[in-house]
């Protein structure tokens, strides 16, 4: 059955997560992406080793579903290659600084001058029109910008989230506009310049704190795992373990109360609320604890869940990986990849539509492994293959 995208052709010169994943998810529903890179390989060739040569960790993760070439961007004899790419394709995806996108001709001006109606989609670290819009940034530089990695930790020590949520968050926000501005496309013919960055992602999901502060000057400060809302909501230690529990609004409160013998806190001003419970969330958290200390991991999982409560093991990557509820809905794919001793683990598309599936998975390719391909289908004769081959062109 066809993809949803089936048609719509993307060149991706993403590097790293945000512009990279953005294609991926395109290409999950159905686009056909291209991915170029310069000739000795793209960054995320080389983040968090799997023992490859081809391709590390974060190459996995963001290269599914991909053909792959290499161009050597900026230089003479590649522009006319660009711009019969260009005018093949749909879409042109580059999180690149915005005088690096006009020194190689990715820019949506340049663009248009080569096909009217290209979308552009730009994945940024600070957008475009303020004084850091030339900085480069990754997601840990937006997280300690946007108020969330000041809140987050302990008092003191303020703690960046492990996971680069900022990143994957601006690629889905990409891939969500780059979709709207696709729709458009097929309704009146006009392309157009699709805008995200790591800043905005991340104020985005910051953005309840930040309306706080700016209605009632609250100057909030970090309190570790609980949450700043509402209480008990908290990661506990069990008698082997960890467990998160969020207890949010009256009538979870309600059955935590009954669960844990303290059916006369419904009755105390100091968790009358929500807001109350927040401010009081220290107190109930040592409550929890006291509770929590009785039992193992998953006797206490089954009694919240009992309880229709909100909870969940804390779980390492391997414990992850081998979780039953993880496993059962197949969030995991075998992947076989060049260089590695055994298939790598990655994660299936975080969607599914009933009527036009995602994508048969594809490994990511290698370095220019489609190259000769992409090239002959511009064109090209083999003579003029090997003399771009010979000038390190691609």
């Amino acid at each position: 059955m066809a993809g949803v995208l089936e048609g719509i052709r993307i060149l991706d010169f993403g590097r790293y997560v945000a512009g990279p994943y953005c294609a991926t998810l395109l290409g999950d529903l159905g686009a056909e992406v291209i991915r170029i890179e310069r000739p000795e390989g793209g960054e995320d060739r080389d983040l968090s080793p799997l023992g490859s040569d081809e391709g590390a960790g974060l190459f996995l993760v963001v290269g599914r579903n991909k053909s792959g070439m290499t161009l050597k961007l900026g230089s003479e004899e590649a522009k006319p290659i660009l711009e019969r790419l260009v005018k093949s394709a749909d879409v042109v995806i580059a999180n690149l600084p915005y005088p690096i996108l006009k020194k190689v001709g990715l820019d949506y001006d340049s663009l248009k001058v080569i096909k009217e109606n290209i979308i552009l989609t730009t994945p940024t670290a600070y957008g475009e029109g303020g004084p850091y819009s030339n900085r480069v940034g990754f997601d840990g530089v937006a997280q300690a910008m946007s108020g969330t990695m000041y809140l987050s930790g302990a008092p003191g020590k303020p703690t960046k989230a492990s996971a680069p949520y900022v990143d994957y968050g601006t690629a889905c926000l990409g891939a969500f506009a780059t979709l709207a501005a696709i729709y458009e496309l097929k309704n009146s013919g006009k392309g157009q310049h699709v805008e995200t960055s790591l800043l905005s992602t991340a104020l985005t999901i910051g953005n309840l704190a930040i309306a706080e502060q700016a209605q009632l000057n609250i100057n909030r400060e970090p309190i570790g795992n609980r949450t700043q809302y509402a209480a008990p909501a908290d990661c506990f230690q069990s008698k082997n373990g960890w467990v998160m529990v969020q207890v949010v609004g009256p009538y979870m409160f309600k059955r935590w109360c009954a669960l844990v013998g303290k059916p006369e806190f419904l009755q105390d001003e100091r968790f009358k609320d929500d807001d109350s419970r927040g401010k009081n969330g220290a107190y109930l958290s040592e409550v929890m604890q006291t509770w929590c200390s009785q039992f193992t991991s998953k006797e206490i999982i089954a009694k919240l869940d009992a309880s229709h409560l909100p909870c969940a093991e804390v779980l390492t990557p391997q414990q992850a990986l081998e979780d039953e509820h993880i496993i059962a809905t197949e969030q995991f794919i075998d992947v076989e990849f060049p260089g590695l001793t055994k298939p790598a683990k990655v994660a299936t598309p975080p969607f599914k539509l009933s009527e036009t599936p995602t994508k048969t998975m594809e490994r990511p390719p290698c370095l220019g492994e489609h190259t000769d391909k992409i090239i002959a289908e511009l064109g090209y004769s083999d003579e003029e293959l090997n003399q771009f081959k010979e000038n390190k062109t691609i």
